[in-house]
């Protein structure tokens, strides 16, 4: 018995909202008109900071959480792109300083991180675990000594200062509104790309990967090579957030990308959940939100022990960090009433 199915049959429509989610626009809405209720203290200090190192973050998330890569290089990643926008742009440490025009520097410089970033993975892709953390961080631990140590190139221990953002269409982008909607529109941008991404065929590749990459290899799979393209992704957001980074800071220098940031790029990772692209900025959100102000209350010598401490009451309570936490109580929020309908 066949059916025939005519023009007039109904068809489920998929509508903008329902590609994208209704919760990612009303929380672009809600980060739209932030600035309405925000000092420029805010703007900056805190909101602008936080999307800066959720795309650091969302680059480790990208390797971690999809291709089962976690990368302590991300912020040796970043500190590329921003000493690219350093040595080829201006600066007035009187070193280096080409001048050249941003709409050249910024796509170098993220180009080139992504660069760095596919020969840090063709470098670790062939390990696994631990070893892939060990390797990576040693990276990141010789480009913080080498950038420390060389002056010809890095100008050593003060690095470069006096680093200007843009100034464009009669906006200088470095003030806290234009920053902030800067910043903004990168990282839903980038945002938008890793979650696409994870939806694509390539993404759904990489978690196969991810979850046995012996059986992928058996079926014809070049694991190594996907593996390199996936840091290669990874390398131009942690790239394009290490331009806004040393826009925001206004200098470089090896304390921008020592161990200890490498190890918090992973704290805010884990903070606010692998499992999800929106992750990495709830967590960059309650780490900044302590470093600017848990730090008055404990003190400067006693703030790594706290970040330490909700750290590890995260992990116990929900290994999948806030948003898993989220994941879990969410259903006893949404069941029904028990009570008869009257």
């Amino acid at each position: 018995m066949s059916v025939l199915v005519t023009s007039d049959s109904p068809r489920a429509t998929v509508t903008f909202v329902d590609r994208i989610g209704a919760g990612n626009v009303v929380l672009l809405a809600l980060l739209a008109l932030y600035p309405a209720v925000a000092s420029d203290f805010f703007l900056t200090q805190i909101g602008a900071y936080s999307l800066i190192l959720g795309m650091i973050a969302l680059s480790l998330v990208m390797l971690a959480g999809y291709g089962g890569m976690v990368s302590l290089a991300q912020i040796s990643v970043a500190g590329v792109a921003g000493y690219a926008v350093a040595i080829l742009g201006l600066n007035n440490s009187g070193v280096h300083g080409f001048g050249w025009p941003f709409w050249i520097v910024v796509p170098f410089a993220t180009l080139l991180a992504g660069i760095a970033s596919a020969l840090i993975g063709v470098i670790s892709n062939r390990t696994e675990g631990i070893y892939t953390i060990m390797i990576t961080l040693a990276i990141a631990t010789a480009f913080f000594y080498f950038t420390n140590q060389n002056y010809s190139l890095f100008n050593g221990f003060p690095g470069y200062a006096g680093i200007r953002a843009p100034e464009f269409w009669g906006v200088y982008w470095r003030n806290p509104l234009p920053f902030y909607y800067l910043c903004l529109g990168v990282s839903a941008l980038t945002y938008a790309a890793v979650l696409y991404g994870s939806r694509s065929t390539f993404g759904l590749t990489l978690q196969a990967l991810r979850d046995n990459p012996r059986r992928m290899r058996a079926i014809g799979f070049n694991v190594t090579a996907h593996k390199v393209v996936a840091y290669f992704y990874a390398g131009i957001i942690a790239g394009l957030a290490g331009v806004l980074l040393v826009w925001f800071n206004g200098r470089i220098s090896p304390g921008t990308i020592n161990v200890a940031a490498a190890i918090n790029v992973l704290i805010i990772a884990v903070i606010g959940g692998m499992r999800h692209p929106v992750g990495p900025f709830l967590g960059a959100l309650v780490v900044v939100l302590m470093q600017t102000f848990a730090i008055d209350i404990v003190g400067a010598e006693r703030f790594n022990t706290l970040i330490g401490l909700v750290f590890l009451a995260i992990v116990f309570v929900s290994p999948d960090g806030l948003l898993g936490l989220w994941g879990r109580i969410r259903p006893h929020l949404a069941q029904e009433s028990l009570r008869p309908n009257p």
